[in-house]
């Protein structure tokens, strides 16, 4: 019996296992890096043992020092919860070899499935339905085809290959962000089928020969190969759902399967299944399956690896529906690149229960107040998942807990979540792969550009009576008393843009608003576009009467930002200085590093002229690579940071002199 157990992870999973063990009685050791040393697993476990070091090559991924904390700590059993070692044969039998439990599937298992070229092979044998697939770009005939990584998961290494000239170049970087990301630079090319469906069986095996389905997920929104919204149970025909937990339990039972797996699949829209890969670990999404379960899939990985039989061995029937949506620090002004930052609130309203199987809006995170976002691990910072009878019932309550979230101080991926939430065609389950090629329109802020005024007077509002409540001098006047009142009060923000707003606005001798205007800095201010009184302000919270509505505005500062949540979106603002000092701009041309990273590869010299979106240089960062690319036809003058740099946020990374000649 476990008595306590290690788990070689970070963040949001360490304490989704951690949470369960609470309720067994286990006790839970956690292994750190330097960077995740006051992260909140780290805390909740009852002991913590440090990994010197912040790269997950320095620390997550070295089994010889978590084998060494397991030791330290008297731990008898290793979760590897999932990414890092989760699925690596070596770290699975080395746990044993230790005299370890190890809470997953064997090293042999693990091996089969960890060689997705093999896997095929093998569940071929079995009966598996399988797509075409290709070794070699000269072998390739037949386009589109997906470039994928033959080790790993999580979208790393994919690209998907349209025409012949682009194949090259794309194995050439699914080698190198797959290499990066598992350690194993081997991809392979199958086809691409156009308008699929993503969607995958939990599956579960004990030691004694039981195999089971737990349920159909759909998997279909992705953005850059990776899953950003998923649900249970998938909106699948019977006879369908049927074929898939077949196709599945044969998966598994050809490798003697034991543990928590996953059985992804591409569903063609002429309703044939292919087989895609299997995780041999739990889900990032496996929430979803407990809610509409019952089951609490950690507790059935611990109880299996103590050597008992699942407590069941037929497919549960589905209770409900159940939705998730992978919350993610990443910026929608660079193209939804990976931020970093430190998160000042996160505050999501409703919150039934955390990493539990409990009915209504669950939460499965790895951040809190406070929490430092850094560079060296993925950007997600949580889960969010609604439970309801049925899907539309689901899918309402989450968009509408997300939007009325409080996610201050790192941009996050938020607005884009429920923007495809509330799409019609996401409620009419008309889903694939492609949905957000398709659809530009989710991608548009949840905040409309004419309610951002609104924002920013409700930010200069309750600016002015925190200064008012802080005073010390003549504290006793209202905001902005003037002998002559004809003249505003002036504030000054940027926006999320970068773009400078101007808030004018006068209070009577009453305190209330007599008029007020919103423009660009500098601009004509004109008049208030809409009728507005001031009903209440407080430093934290200003409520304004809009055309006989109520509006109530959430207002959060930190230093200067400022942080707005109203009744049609949020607004991140930065006050900006009534006399700002001088500051020096960068050389015209200048491209900067839009987050920290290492530079991976420089592809072009200095003097060399390049043409608008030439790629320039590569630069890795949060476990992806960013392409730097020409923003014009010109000459480049400058590469200061060579392959193998690292650079911080606003470093030069290249400078081109647009349309000119050489300018040595």
């Amino acid at each position: 019996m476990i008595t306590r157990l290690l788990v070689a992870n970070r963040g949001e999973i360490a304490r989704r296992v951690f949470a369960t063990c609470r309720t067994l009685g286990v006790e839970t050791v956690a292994v750190h890096s330097d960077a995740d040393a006051r992260a909140p697993f780290v805390a909740e476990a009852d002991q913590a043992v440090r990994l010197p070091g912040n790269t997950p090559a320095e620390t997550y991924l070295r089994i010889d020092l978590v084998l060494d904390a397991a030791r330290r700590s008297g731990a008898d059993a290793v979760h590897p919860g999932y990414g890092f070692l989760a699925e690596n044969a070596e770290f699975a039998a080395a746990v044993t070899d230790a005299g370890l439990i190890w809470v997953g599937p064997p090293a042999k298992a693990i091996a089969a499935m960890g060689d997705k070229m093999a896997a095929k092979a093998l569940l071929a044998d079995a009966g598996v339905p399988m797509l075409h697939t290709w070794t070699e770009t000269d072998q390739v005939t037949d386009f589109p085809v997906l470039v994928k990584a033959a080790a790993g998961g999580g979208g790393r290494g994919m690209r998907v290959v349209r025409d012949a000239a682009g194949l090259a170049e794309a194995v050439a970087g699914a080698r190198r962000e797959a290499a990066a990301a598992f350690g194993d630079g081997t991809v392979f090319i199958e086809r691409y089928v156009e308008r699929g469906r993503h969607v995958e069986v939990q599956i579960f095996g004990d030691s004694h020969g039981t195999v089971v389905a737990l349920g159909v997920r759909d998997c279909s929104i992705q953005r850059r190969h990776q899953k950003i919204v998923e649900e249970a149970p998938g909106v699948l025909p019977p006879e369908v759902r049927e074929r898939l937990h077949e196709a599945a339990v044969a998966a598994g039972r050809a490798v003697d399967y034991v543990g928590a797996g996953t059985v992804e699949f591409l569903l063609a829209p002429d309703g044939q299944v292919h087989f895609l890969e299997m995780n041999t670990r739990l889900q990032v999404e496996h929430p979803v399956t407990e809610l509409t379960t019952g089951l609490d899939l950690v507790r059935l990985q611990l109880l299996v690896a103590e050597g008992e039989p699942l407590p069941l061995t037929a497919t549960p029937p589905a209770d409900g529906h159940a939705v998730e949506v992978r919350l993610c620090a990443e910026d929608p002004a660079q193209g939804y690149r990976p931020a970093t930052g430190t998160l000042h609130r996160f505050a999501i309203p409703g919150v039934a229960a955390e990493f539990a199987p409990a009915k209504g809006l669950r939460l499965d995170s790895g951040v809190v107040d406070g929490s430092t976002v850094g560079v060296h691990y993925d950007s997600m910072l949580a889960k969010l998942i609604a439970w309801a009878p049925t899907r539309a019932e689901a899918v309402r309550a989450l968009a509408g807990a997300l939007a009325r979230a409080e996610l201050h101080g790192v941009v996050t991926n938020r607005d884009l979540l429920v923007r495809v939430l509330r799409s019609p065609e996401f409620g009419a389950a008309d889903i694939d792969t492609g949905f957000l090629d398709r659809h530009d329109e989710v991608f548009a802020p949840l905040l409309p550009p004419d309610r951002l005024p609104l924002a920013a007077l409700a930010a200069a509002l309750a600016s002015a009576v925190r200064r008012r409540a802080e005073a010390t001098m003549l504290a006793g006047l209202p905001s902005g008393w003037r002998n002559v009142p004809a003249f505003p009060q002036v504030a000054r923000f940027a926006g999320a843009d970068g773009a400078e707003i101007e808030v004018r606005y006068r209070l009577d001798r009453t305190g209330a608003l007599a008029d007020w205007s919103v423009s660009a800095a500098g601009g004509d201010p004109g008049s208030g576009v809409e009728a507005v009184t001031l009903v209440e302000a407080a430093p934290d919270r200003v409520v304004l009467d809009v055309d006989g509505v109520r509006r109530a505005f959430r207002v959060h500062r930190v230093g200067s930002d400022v942080f707005v949540d109203g009744p049609d979106g949020a607004a991140s603002l930065t006050e900006l200085p009534r006399f700002p000092l001088p500051t020096a701009e960068p050389a015209a041309g200048s491209l900067l590093a839009p987050l920290p990273g290492a530079v991976t590869r420089v592809h072009v010299e200095v003097g060399q002229r390049v043409s608008t979106g030439d790629l320039l240089l590569t630069l890795e960062a949060m476990k992806l690579e960013h392409p730097v690319l020409a923003p014009a036809d010109g000459v480049v003058a400058e590469l200061p940071v060579p392959a193998g740099g690292q650079v911080d946020t606003g470093a030069v990374l290249a400078v081109v002199n647009a349309d000119e000649e050489d300018p040595r």
